[in-house]
Parts: C-alpha cells; sequence; structure tokens
C-alpha cells in the first residue's frame, strides 16, 4: 500500500494523488459496510491494482472533516459573498463560519464584486466581528494578489452562495484552473450550479483549494449536527462574554444577566451576528439526540 490525498470525488470514483501519480480508485467493500464515507482532502492508503489505477484501503486519521463541503482537513474556509445580485444574506456567513469553527479551522471572508458594490455594511460587520475580511473584483483582479497571499502554504474550501463568484475568483487566481462560470439568473436572483463535485487545485505559493459546489436559499437548515451548547464558542466574537452570564448554562438568548446580551445592548457584538446565533442555536434545540451523528472516520 502506499498513502496518498483524495483529490476528487466523482459519482464512486476517487482520485488519489500518490508519489507515483493519479490513481483512479474504488473504495472497499468494507469502507461501505461501515459507512466510512472518503472525503476530498483526505490522506488514505491505496493498494495499486492496474496502470492508473487502485483500490482504497483506509482513511487516515482526520484533523477536521465536514459533510457540507464534503471535505476533510482543511486549514481555512473561505467563504464568498457579494452584495450584487445575489446579495449574500449574513446568516449564510455566520452559518458556514460557524461550522468552521466548531472544526478548528481558519475563517476568510471574501466580498466580490467590489468593481460593482463595495459591500461596506458586510465589510463591517466582520471586520468589528474581528473576522479576516477581503473585498475583491474577479472581473478587475482588484484584491486577487492579496487574496493569493491568505491562501499561500494552505489547504483552504472555497464556499458560500451560487452566483457570489467563486469560480471567477478562481480563474482569477490562476486562469490555468479554467473553472466553468455560469450567470446569475435575473428571476430567481442567484447562481446556476457550475461546480458539481469538489475538487482541489494547486495554486502558486504552494496553496491548495477545493472548489465546491455553491449552497442556495433552499440549502440553509440543513448545517453541521453540533450541539446548542457548543454553538456559542463557534462565535470567537462571543469569546470575552462566555463566563460572566449570572447563570451558568446560559443559552445567551434571553435570559437576564446574560452577558453576550448586555455586550449586544452596548454596541460590543455585531447585531446580524447575535440573530443568526439564536437562528442557529433555535434551529439545533429541535434535533433529537440520536440524530447528531458525527462524520465517521
Amino acid at each position: 500500500m502506499v498513502d496518498g490525498t483524495v483529490i476528487k470525488a466523482l459519482s464512486g470514483f476517487y482520485y488519489v494523488e500518490t508519489p507515483s501519480g493519479v490513481l483512479t480508485c474504488r473504495a472497499r467493500g468494507r469502507m461501505r459496510y461501515e459507512k466510512l464515507t472518503p472525503l476530498v482532502g483526505d490522506r488514505v492508503a491505496v493498494t495499486p491494482t492496474a496502470v492508473g489505477e487502485g483500490t482504497l484501503d483506509e482513511i487516515l486519521p482526520r484533523k477536521n472533516s465536514f459533510t457540507r463541503p464534503a471535505v476533510a482537513n482543511i486549514d481555512q474556509m473561505v467563504i464568498l459573498a457579494a452584495n450584487v445580485v445575489p446579495v449574500t444574506e449574513p446568516y449564510l456567513i455566520d452559518r458556514m463560519a460557524a461550522i468552521a469553527a466548531h472544526a478548528g479551522a481558519g475563517t476568510l471572508v471574501v466580498l466580490n464584486k467590489r468593481d460593482l458594490d463595495p459591500a461596506d455594511e458586510l465589510y463591517g460587520i466582520y471586520t468589528r466581528a474581528g473576522m479576516d475580511v477581503l473585498r475583491v473584483s474577479a472581473l478587475t483582479e482588484e484584491g486577487i494578489g492579496e487574496l493569493r497571499e491568505r491562501l499561500a502554504g494552505r489547504f483552504s474550501v472555497f464556499t458560500g452562495n451560487s452566483g457570489v463568484g467563486k469560480s471567477s475568483v478562481l480563474n482569477a487566481l490562476d486562469p490555468a484552473f479554467s473553472v466553468p462560470t455560469g450567470e446569475v439568473s435575473q428571476k430567481l436572483g442567484r447562481g446556476r450550479h457550475t461546480t458539481r463535485h469538489v475538487e482541489i487545485f494547486r495554486a502558486a505559493g504552494g496553496a491548495l483549494i477545493a472548489d465546491t459546489p455553491g449552497f442556495s436559499a433552499f440549502d440553509v437548515e440543513r448545517m453541521e449536527l453540533l450541539s446548542p451548547e457548543e454553538l456559542q464558542y463557534a462565535f470567537p466574537d462571543f469569546a470575552p462574554y462566555l463566563d460572566k452570564c449570572r447563570f451558568t448554562g446560559c443559552s445567551h438568548t434571553r435570559e437576564a444577566g446574560c452577558a453576550v446580551l448586555e455586550a449586544l445592548r452596548e454596541g460590543k457584538l455585531e447585531p446580524t451576528r447575535h440573530k443568526s446565533y439564536v437562528r442557529l442555536y433555535e434551529q439545533l434545540k429541535a434535533v433529537n439526540e440520536w440524530e447528531r451523528k458525527p462524520v465517521k472516520t
């Protein structure tokens, strides 16, 4: 057996990069029986069976994993957004950022289409929340050089609502990617899904980038199954106030003596961030404990 990295998963085939080249692999039958699903980014053990082919035998230990987007072992999640058709709702950004934080991955918010709209409100929300934010234009390539610096030497996953220009930004980073792009539907106000699978691209500076199918407003209720109690730690801007509430077990939604709510009233926290937190908290409360099944490794 040899070790390698899954760089693409498509229709039950796993494309594994090894020291001797890329092997097209099927997973061992026992992995399907044990409900183990290889993800793009996984370090795996494979057995070559023919020229360019092999069998995926084992998934090596992960540092993190995600089901949506279906990737593993990332360093940071790059969340693409925009303030021009389609306009990105802050909740979409907050939801993905919470998933990344819960997994111990960094977050970079990239506001695309700055040539059409600078997205001042979104920029203000996330810079005040202490998050790393960049404004770029895939069309004019403003900010693209700075984005390359943020990606160098790291494995990043690109995600965001369809139509904000993920594929266009990838192509601006390196035209050799040749990622298909699609136009935004004027009737629906969202983009067509030009990315049908998750795949890793290599960029300058040792950057690894995973492009993912975009999520739309119809998908947002599907999220990682962390518990309501864990959610507070997925909002890093809440951290200075979490141990200062009057009562233990505070949900930070409506309780008297809540330090998070007090910080919100004093303007120390962004209202949209707390609104997203409450929306996610109520959503997670509705999930039965037996339904909280982590991705198997």
